[in-house]
């Protein structure tokens, strides 16, 4: 679900970072206001842990691959607006560091994946929960919310794609951005969802949900978050076993580069081939001159620690600021 820049005009990008702004900012307030100052850098592990999910690619139907996120574990967890944070902070990592989605398509990116996502799977999680009022179904509820989620989030990415072929063309009438139609753009990215990576988040969220609960019970129930030693092992155990994210061969579905998208449809829309271009320093989660397996070992462990790092030193203000 990561677009990569040059896939929507400048016109889209802009409404999408325009409509993230008061997202972003109702999120912070409300963040700053209801989350301690002990439990911001579980937001860093929670953004680690979704940085880290979505270096797991599996094979979809079709040929392609995807990766589930996490979202909805973190609303559930953390709360929706902590994890639009959070989510979005990784985005951001993935974007700058690692070309993992557009630096353009920043905002649309961050409305799919961050907002759309865990929203609507917290609230689905909630209406769950009150409706049918049973502790031991919040597993079930769990992969169900996050399952709906995933999709929606996918549906919301097919549109963005979709809509530019009938809004941008060339005087020919050639699309200049993404090429693909809604007739193919929807259901490209909604069958895999449904049968693969929706299942995938779903199991995810459910799975992890349950180790959390038992080993660290008070980050769900409590205010504070003391008990973090068997997250953090969580998160070391998928840095080491993140290069079986390399197993899936083949590009996630329209996050294909220039050179392997005229494989797919014949022909490069003139804005992708003249279009915007970012150097980043470890393409693709590797790292020169290093095999594949160490390089994405080491570019897990880069993303991590610089989240891990940044919440830290969040919190560490928040204290100060309340102290002064």
């Amino acid at each position: 679900m990561h677009i990569p820049d040059n896939y929507l005009s400048p016109s889209t990008c802009v409404i999408m970072g325009t409509v993230m702004l008061p997202i972003w900012g109702r999120a912070v307030k409300k963040v700053k206001k209801e989350v301690s100052k002990r439990k911001i850098p579980l937001m860093g592990i929670a953004a680690a842990f979704s940085f880290l999910i979505m270096m797991f690619n599996i094979p979809l139907p079709g040929g392609t691959t995807g990766h589930a996120v996490g979202g909805t574990l973190v609303a559930i967890l953390l709360g929706p607006e902590a994890a639009c944070i959070s989510v979005s902070t990784a985005l951001l990592i993935q974007a700058l560091l690692f070309g993992d989605g557009g630096i353009l398509s920043f905002g649309a990116n961050c409305f799919n994946i961050a907002f759309v996502l865990p929203f609507t799977g917290y609230y689905i999680y909630v209406f769950l929960n009150k409706r049918l009022k049973s502790e031991k179904k919040g597993y079930i509820f769990a992969f169900i919310s996050s399952y709906i989620g995933i999709n929606i989030a996918a549906f919301c990415t097919a549109i963005e794609f979709g809509v530019q072929p009938l809004l941008f063309k060339d005087a020919a009438g050639m699309p200049l951005y993404s090429p693909y139609p809604l007739s193919i753009s929807i259901p490209a990215m909604i069958i895999p969802h449904i049968l693969v990576a929706g299942v995938l988040e779903g199991i995810i969220t459910a799975g992890v949900y349950a180790y959390v609960k038992k080993v660290s019970p008070d980050v769900i129930y409590e205010s504070s978050a003391r008990k973090t030693k068997p997250i953090y092992g969580l998160i070391i155990a998928l840095i080491v076993f993140t290069p079986l994210g390399l197993l899936a061969k083949g590009t996630a579905w329209g996050e294909w580069g220039v050179d392997e998208i005229k494989n797919v449809v014949g022909f490069v829309p003139k804005a992708m081939k003249e279009g915007f271009n970012f150097n980043v320093i470890m393409p693709g989660y590797s790292v020169n001159g290093i095999p594949e397996n160490i390089g994405y070992i080491l570019s897990a462990i880069a993303g991590v620690a610089l989240l891990i790092i940044l919440f830290k030193l969040i919190s560490l203000n928040k204290k100060s600021s309340k102290n002064s």
